[in-house]
């Protein structure tokens, strides 16, 4: 069974920076793509960024790009999202979430490309 628990999430103030991380147990992690989602109340879950299984492609949500960056350390089978300048409409919570594919070169943004995900940690910045 795979597992994904999320830490780091905080009350922060508009600015600030917080680094999640997510970490994975029961597959092998590097063969898989990763992603973080969010989902804020009231609004869908809305995809945040991607990295390829070895980590050589990424890809960001507009509303993100430049402020946040994804990475993942294969030997302690973690994944992380560094977020700076992070701003009230950031408030969400995050979810990491395991891709179903293991292709190289692929960091995918849709859902439905994930068939495991974890169980989300609460970021809220206040302004």
């Amino acid at each position: 069974q795979v597992q994904l628990v999320e830490s780091g999430g905080g009350l922060v103030q508009a600015g600030d920076s917080l680094r999640l991380s997510c970490a994975v147990s029961g597959r092998t992690f590097s063969n898989y793509a990763m992603g973080w989602f969010r989902q804020a109340p009231g609004a869908e879950r809305e995809f945040v960024a991607a990295i390829s299984r070895i980590g050589d492609r990424k890809t960001y949500a507009d509303s993100v790009r430049g402020r946040f960056t994804i990475s993942r350390d294969n030997a302690k089978s973690t994944l992380y999202l560094e977020m700076n300048s992070l701003k009230p409409e950031d408030t969400a919570v995050y979810l990491c979430a395991k891709s179903s594919a293991s292709f190289n070169y692929y960091a995918p943004t849709r859902g439905r490309e994930y068939d495991y995900w974890g169980q989300g940690t609460q970021v809220t910045v206040s302004s």
